[in-house]
This record gives structure tokens, C-alpha cells and sequence, in this order.
């Protein structure tokens, strides 16, 4: 058997059932072995969270910068490695694969060089003699769920700033993608986080997102996935009134005036459309064109399909 990929918890790697990861386009190919986690292990990683919480989010401006710029560079330096992971696991191009992992490691760097200039505001008050001043402050314990289409630039955009901003973590991957989410995480914990800062749990989400959302000691929680599940999500989140943002899925118009420039709205159509095989929440999945384009412009997607 493969070497099992272990879950993240209070910085100690925890064992757990083993669950295959396959190849989706070479269902002969064992990407690895991963740790399913409980509930039980759901609830350690969110006591992990809350008691690193204090400490974290006092910490100093330049040891969250080092962590978050030595991930980055990490990233950048494995690139092509964690590119074809990527594909391996998920199922996009290698040239998509790559491409999401350097925007991964571009969202560590933006994140690293926002740690060193947080920033608050000092304006005047309408009454005499009293000062208003406004800072920024950690929420506290972020649960984040992502899912399997982007499955290392989405958890970048998550992890990066919650760190950035003092929180701990809480992730669960998608179950369909838990290797890229490990490598990650991985690279993280390398790079010196504290423990419990950041907790992986690996699993199915009506098992480990239920627990997360089941909890009190969650202060808010940042989901990507379908619509279906987010109202699960803003409705258990409005029970414990914590903090909420969701991302879910679209029907999005792409408009074609009659005065558009044709190669570009059939390069935007194509792309919008067809990127990552269409398998993502922004993709153009309609067209509204105008009649005085209609005729050339379906003419030109199909040319362009062809």
C-alpha cells in the first residue's frame, strides 16, 4: 500500500482510515493514499484552533510575512511537481495544472507582503474633543470547505489572508482532490506555523463539514461548492450567527453587442465557455448576442470550435 497521507491536527500528523486517490483520467493511476477524518478528529482540529487562537493573533507582523513568503516560495520552486499533481488528481491539462499552482503561489506572495502593512484608520468625530480611531482584529476560527475544481488556487485564496490577518484554521478539502490540499498544508507546517494554527481534516463532508458547522467555537466559516449545500452552510451559520461567505454556483450571461469586436467576444465565448472544460462557477454558460452580430458571430464559435 501506498504511504498514507495523514490529517493535520494541533500540529501533529494523525492517522485515519485510508482512502485512494485516483487519476480520473487513468483510473490506473494511484495518486496516493489519505486519511478519512471523524468527527472526533473534526472536533480536535477545532480545539487545536481555539487555544492557538490567543497566541496567533498576537503575533508578530514579520513571523506571519516569513511563513506565508517562504510558502510562496516553496510553490514557485515546485511548480511543474505540484502542477502535475494537480492534473494527476483532478483532472485538468498540465498546462492548467501549472498555471493554477503558480497563481497558488502568487496569492501566498500578494499575502506575504500584506502582513507587513496592516493597516487602520484615525478620523475626526463629531464631538469635540474625542478621537475615533478604527483597527482590524482576527475573527478567530475559520472553517474553510473548498472544492475539487480549483484545488489548490481556492485553498490558497482562503488559508493565505486568514492567516495573513491572525486567524487560525480549520480545512477541509474536497474529498475528490485531498492531495493537493496535503501539499499545502504541508508546505505550511514546514515553513514554521505554529501548532494548531492551521488543522487539516481530510474526509466526507457530512461527516467533517457537518461537525464544523455543528460548532460553537467556529467564528465563521468561508465555503466554495454548490448552491445546494451553501444554503446548509448560511442556514447553520445563521443559528450560531457567525460569519459567512459563500461562493457558489452560476448561470452566467455572456452579453455580444452588435458593435463588439468579433474575434474577441469569440476568443472571450470559447475561453469563458470551455476553460477547465467548463468546470467551474464563472464559466459562460450562456450567450445573449444581438441580432445584428448573431449570424457571424455563431458562425465564428463554431469555426473556432472546429
Amino acid at each position: 500500500m501506498a504511504e498514507l497521507h495523514r490529517n493535520l491536527i494541533d500540529g501533529v500528523w494523525v492517522d485515519g482510515e485510508g482512502v485512494a486517490n485516483i487519476n480520473p483520467s487513468d483510473t490506473n493511476d494511484l495518486v496516493g493514499h489519505y486519511a478519512r477524518a471523524t468527527t472526533d478528529d473534526a472536533a480536535g482540529a477545532i480545539r487545536a484552533a481555539r487555544a492557538a487562537f490567543p497566541a496567533w493573533s498576537r503575533s508578530g507582523l514579520m513571523e506571519r510575512h516569513a511563513i506565508l513568503r517562504g510558502t510562496a516560495d516553496e510553490i514557485f520552486a515546485r511548480k511543474d511537481e505540484l502542477g502535475r499533481l494537480l492534473a494527476r488528481e483532478e483532472g485538468k491539462t498540465l498546462p492548467e495544472g501549472v498555471g493554477e499552482t503558480v497563481r497558488a503561489g502568487q496569492v501566498f506572495e500578494f499575502f506575504a507582503g500584506e502582513a507587513l502593512r496592516l493597516a487602520g484608520e484615525t478620523v475626526p468625530s463629531v464631538r469635540p474633543g474625542v478621537g475615533v480611531e478604527i483597527t482590524r482584529e482576527a475573527v478567530g476560527v475559520v472553517g474553510i470547505i473548498t472544492p475539487w475544481n480549483f484545488p489548490i488556487a481556492i485553498p490558497a485564496w482562503k488559508i493565505a489572508p486568514a492567516l495573513c490577518y491572525g486567524n487560525t484554521i480549520v480545512f477541509k478539502p474536497a474529498e475528490l482532490v485531498p492531495g493537493c490540499a496535503w501539499a499545502i498544508v504541508d508546505i505550511l507546517h514546514r515553513a514554521g506555523l505554529p501548532k494548531g494554527v492551521l488543522n487539516l481534516v481530510m474526509g466526507k463532508g457530512s461527516v467533517v463539514g457537518q461537525a464544523m458547522l455543528d460548532s460553537p467555537d467556529v467564528d465563521a466559516i468561508t465555503f466554495t461548492g454548490s448552491v445546494a449545500t451553501g444554503k446548509r452552510v448560511a442556514a447553520a451559520c445563521a443559528e450560531h450567527m457567525r460569519k459567512v461567505q459563500l461562493e457558489m454556483g452560476g448561470k452566467n450571461p455572456l452579453v455580444v453587442l452588435d458593435d463588439a469586436d468579433l474575434a474577441t467576444a469569440v476568443d472571450c465565448a470559447v475561453n469563458g465557455a470551455f476553460f477547465s472544460t467548463g468546470q467551474r462557477c464563472t464559466a459562460s454558460s450562456r450567450l445573449v448576442v444581438t441580432q445584428g452580430i448573431h449570424d457571424r458571430f455563431v458562425e465564428a464559435v463554431s469555426e473556432k470550435l472546429r
